[in-house]
């Protein structure tokens, strides 16, 4: 058995070399880059105007309009002292423009333009190469890509970009008491759930399942459907058939696949039956079966090495501390992750912590961790990671 410290030093620890591929920039939203994205011109790329208004050449109050200049227009006008042109958001500027006066500070009469107030001198103008200049670093290598981004490097002209790849996962889920959603169900049994759950799990975090299998607890099915999921994923996923049950065969059916078992059992709460191993290339998690147990483990170990094997900077949830609003004592003789709801600025742990009980996740958005045998008063800080 490991603690937490010594299971998650040892998942983030482990030597990967992440894949890459050239992916259509509409489809790279969460992806991490796996090389720099270069400016292949300044940004803005022309002097152009901030806000509708009229370009100005001198610094007077009164001007001859000369034009008008909108978006996109690529003629080349050219203004002497006096002489002004109406434009608008985004276009370029005339040659010789000292400033841009808004449109709601001028009065037009005939061909006259008068203001309000005197112009300053670069007011309202976008110089060349105000953002980033031609051959800058734009992006670096790992910048996980939000929807700015995608903007951005459009705007640079860029169709395709290379990322890294994200990895192919498969779910396998054990136990004769399960029943497909959908199905008749009879005393005794329960409908299965945790595949659902771990793969919008996955999906949340920008990753997806490639493939789902519910087998019986029975030790050669266990074994082939391993054998069979080992042969075309890269992270591997198990719910149920990890502890240490008659029924329980996860654990010999890896190793007789040529898993190299890297930890089992964690001391912790909920979750203590978690088993990591590796084949080659290919990671395996073993998950307990029980709902909340599952889902917290995917949360705390599985997703930091998902980022991983992605490329992306990310090491797993983001976690703070907040101030509790309750006094709780945790009794358990082992570290605990609590079902746990922020609300502004407070964390309440909730009813239901039982590993079993998933009511309570769902209207949770955070896990708060507390070391065994810990007391906590109202107002004190307790670390929470955040699940939505």
């Amino acid at each position: 058995m490991v603690t937490i410290e010594e299971a998650l030093k040892i998942i983030k620890g482990q030597q990967v070399r992440p894949k890459t591929e050239c992916r259509k920039l509409k489809d790279c939203l969460g992806y991490s880059l796996s090389k720099d994205i270069i400016a292949p011109f300044a940004m803005p790329s022309f002097d152009n105007s901030a806000m509708d208004g009229y370009a100005l050449c001198g610094i007077f109050r009164e001007y001859i309009i000369k034009g008008e200049i909108a978006a996109g227009d690529t003629r080349q006008l050219e203004l002497k002292e006096g002489e002004a042109a109406r434009i608008f958001t985004g276009a370029k500027i005339p040659e010789n423009t000292t400033a841009v006066m808004m449109q709601e500070k001028t009065t037009v009469i005939g061909d006259k333009l008068l203001l309000e107030q005197e112009p300053r001198e670069g007011q309202n103008i976008r110089r060349k190469g105000g953002e980033f200049t031609k051959k800058q670093v734009v992006f670096e290598n790992g910048y996980s890509i939000t929807p700015a981004g995608i903007g951005l490097i459009g705007s640079l002209g860029i169709e395709k970009v290379d990322v890294f790849r994200k990895p192919v996962i498969n779910l396998i889920t054990t136990g004769n008491e399960l029943v497909a959603p959908g199905k008749p169900k009879g005393e005794g049994q329960i409908y299965e759930s945790n595949s659902f759950a771990l793969a919008a799990a996955c999906e949340k975090y920008g990753f997806q399942c490639q493939g789902k299998k519910q087998i019986e607890d029975n030790f050669e099915a266990i074994k082939a459907g391993i054998k069979d999921s080992l042969e075309n994923t890269e992270v591997l996923i198990l719910s149920g058939g990890i502890s240490v049950g008659d029924y329980d065969f996860v654990k010999q059916a890896l190793e007789e696949n040529g898993v190299e078992e890297l930890f089992y059992k964690v001391f912790q709460k909920p979750g203590k039956p978690l088993y990591f191993g590796r084949k080659e290339d290919t990671f395996v998690f073993a998950l307990p079966g029980n709902p909340a147990s599952s889902l917290s483990c995917f949360y705390i170990y599985v997703l930091p090495l998902l980022y991983k094997l992605s490329g992306s900077p990310k090491n797993g949830l983001e976690h703070y501390a907040f101030s509790i609003s309750h006094d709780f004592e945790n009794r358990s003789d082992r570290p605990s992750f609590l079902k746990a709801r922020i609300d502004t600025k407070e964390v309440a742990i909730l009813n239901g912590q039982g590993s079993s009980m998933i009511q309570s996740m769902a209207l949770g958005n955070a896990l708060i961790f507390l070391d065994a045998e810990t007391s906590v008063k109202k107002g004190d800080l307790v670390e929470c990671y955040l699940i939505s």
